[in-house]
């Protein structure tokens, strides 16, 4: 069976995005047009859907790193502060979009709760398997080179 770790992050994640799309659990939250991902940035996201990518991001790192806490998805996020003239700085991202977004993923079913964080359920497993191997072979049809991998 094909999982996560057999197809590139990047696709799997916008194909996981879509998935959540259709989620009713899985909503931006009404300031999420506005608000900046982290002390570090100097705008909101420019994309209209970057909540789900956000989301989608999220379990990815939950299923290959978990059980995963808040305060790491923090780090995960972050980035450079820029100081101006002094040197930068590592700053943490916001702790409210990743709380957020990993309490509606675990209301969708796809994580739980374990000591030291949370980690994916059966149910987001199976969808995140799923959204893998479907990838797999639409990547198979685009680029049959792939096959002796």
């Amino acid at each position: 069976m094909t999982t996560v770790f057999d197809v590139p992050a990047m696709e799997l994640i916008e194909k996981v995005a879509g998935i959540l799309k259709e989620n009713e659990n899985v909503v931006p939250p009404e300031w999420a047009e506005n608000v900046k991902t982290g002390v570090h940035k100097e705008l909101p996201p420019s994309k209209d859907d970057w909540w789900y990518v956000r989301c989608a991001a999220v379990l990815r790192k939950i299923y290959t790193d978990g059980p995963v806490g808040i305060e790491r998805l923090r780090s995960v996020y972050g980035g450079k502060k820029d100081e101006g003239s002094s040197p930068s700085h590592k700053a943490k991202g916001s702790g409210s979009v990743a709380r957020k977004a990993v309490q509606q993923l675990e209301t969708a079913g796809y994580l739980q709760k374990v000591k030291g964080g949370r980690t994916v359920s059966a149910k987001g497993r199976s969808m995140l398997d799923n959204a893998a191997n479907e990838l797999k072979k639409e990547l198979l049809e685009k680029i049959p080179e792939l096959a002796k991998y």
